[in-house]
């Protein structure tokens, strides 16, 4: 029996719904973030009292720093399982970029942008 080089169009339609739902909840988290950054939503120390902004505000830049981060690392995110989407295409999807052998589908229902087995990971460290 000849060892399996890629994955079938169904198991690649299986993976690619797992992706595009984790797509839609991580645009909706940095859309969130966006919003966290640019007071889009309205809760600011500026509909505060006077008083209260002088000590709102290190905690706002700290918040709005850390908000960043993370629309930076969401933003991150959505482009490696648009990357994926595209493998699906091209029909590369789940194959390890170091090893060129199938990368496990528990592997890739954990990470579904991941683009090397466990064992190609481990010999990165």
């Amino acid at each position: 029996m000849t060892e399996k080089t890629r994955y079938s169009d169904e198991e690649l339609q299986e993976f690619k719904q797992i992706i595009v739902a984790k797509l839609d909840k991580a645009k909706k988290d940095y859309e969130l973030l966006r919003n966290t950054i640019t007071h889009g939503d309205g809760n600011d120390t500026q509909d505060t009292s006077p008083t209260f902004k002088v000590l709102e505000e290190g905690a706002a830049v700290l918040s709005k720093e850390e908000a960043g981060k993370l629309a930076q690392r969401q933003l991150k995110f959505i482009q490696h399982l648009q990357a994926a989407l595209i493998r699906i295409e091209n029909k590369t999807y789940g194959v390890c970029r170091e090893t060129g052998k199938l990368i496990s589908k528990e592997r890739l229902r954990a990470v579904p942008h991941a683009t090397l087995s466990i064992d190609a990971k481990r010999n990165q460290k």
